[in-house]
């Protein structure tokens, strides 16, 4: 074999590894994804830079084909080609920006390649980003942990990479040996729920009363967190019903719901307790193509779910400020800066992940909820059904 075939080989090896590893599911092997950047750094084509590009993305979100399978119930064709599809933004970002020589063109472009991916358009697709390591980095470091990290990643593409490389190394086993995981906000609790596909979708007053007593089940006078769509199709009846249960208990409840009009519906939290019932947040970010699809407006149909890109960063729940991030905002990064940037009190993390049986996303979600509540300092509430 050829030394440059086996270089590159090599190179695309290590970048399927990078992203294999460090999108496993395990809060602290994210710092593995930071080694990307040398191995997009270390490329001399733009055809390599493609090539590592898509290795490293294909195999951090590999578990889609098969979500893709257990969601419409399909063959893995169809799983194969969203896969693909979604991987074109980050492939694309990275080739194009990518460039050959030395000197401080090739970080200042990585840089510009990091922020593309980090905010719309181009973060809309933006999972898998390195600098979400930054919680398991720098945990407590807040802004300025952001900003190492991104200064870590860039100088990973220069000749000073070892030393960049071993300085995060130095973090990484530093933070590994203090972690303690989120804690929870005082008198709030998270209740994941085993109800699979049905959830959201069986709606009748039989399902309301069953979550009704998982969560009269909970302590008196606490918060009470339900998955995504726990609450199904958000209806007067539906508030009417909660409310009259949770007279006697002082509980509150925020669960997520849909709100359907004639143009489409609204992904949300409502929150819920014996004083009234209110929509809570409007969800920035619904999943491409399954439930965003804006396509259908510019053809004049209705319908999917509205995007409320940079609405409701944090709201308010009782005396906390709460940044809601619903299933797959979990995944990018745009979202949670932007909470950060009003100062929450508090993340709340939701999902409704039955589809994702045989994969690792649900963990991938709760890893990055929870690196980026460490990197604020952030108490962290997690609810999924699965």
């Amino acid at each position: 074999m050829r030394p440059d075939l086996l270089r590159n080989v090599a190179l695309v090896a290590l970048s399927t590894s990078a992203g294999w590893i460090g999108w496993s599911g395990n809060v602290l092997l994210l710092p593995v994804a930071a080694a990307f950047p040398v191995f997009w750094s270390l490329t001399r084509t733009r055809l390599q830079a493609t090539a590592i590009s898509a290795a490293y993305f294909l195999a951090a979100s590999r578990g889609l084909p098969q979500g893709v399978v257990n969601f419409y119930s399909s063959d893995i064709w169809p799983g194969l080609l969203l896969w693909l599809v979604a991987s074109s933004a980050f492939v694309t970002v990275h080739s194009v920006l990518w460039m050959d020589g030395q000197g401080w063109q090739k970080p200042g472009r990585y840089l510009a390649a990091c922020i593309a991916m980090a905010i719309p358009p181009f973060g809309i697709l933006g999972w898998a980003h390195p600098i979400t390591a930054a919680g398991a980095l720098f945990p407590g470091w807040g802004w300025w942990g952001l900003g190492a990290m991104a200064a870590g990643l860039i100088v990973m593409t220069t000749r000073y990479r070892p030393a960049a490389a071993l300085a995060m190394a130095g973090f990484w086993l530093w933070s590994a040996a203090e972690w303690t995981p989120p804690s929870l906000p005082a008198s709030w609790i998270g209740v994941d729920l085993e109800m699979g596909a049905s959830l959201g979708r069986e709606v009748d007053l039989n399902r309301q009363q069953e979550l009704i007593d998982v969560v009269r089940a909970q302590p008196p006078s606490t918060t009470v967190v339900l998955p995504e769509s726990a609450l199904g199709f958000w209806t007067p009846t539906v508030a009417r019903v909660w409310q009259r249960s949770l007279a006697d208990k002082g509980i509150t409840v925020i669960a997520g719901a849909a709100v359907i009009d004639s143009q489409g519906y609204d992904n949300v939290l409502v929150k819920l307790s014996a004083d009234g019932t209110d929509i809570l947040y409007l969800e920035r970010m619904p999943v491409p193509g399954s439930m965003w699809q804006p396509w259908r407006g510019w053809a004049g149909d209705q319908g999917g779910a509205r995007a409320h890109f940079f609405a409701n960063p944090a709201v308010d729940v009782g005396n906390l400020s709460v940044a809601p991030l619903i299933c797959y905002e979990q995944l990018l990064v745009w979202p949670i800066l932007q909470s950060a940037f009003h100062r929450p009190d508090s993340i709340v993390a939701v999902g409704n992940g039955w589809w994702t049986a045989g994969t690792a996303i649900i963990d991938i979600q709760r890893a990055s909820s929870e690196a980026w509540a460490r990197l604020f300092d952030l108490p962290l509430v997690i609810s999924f059904n699965i």
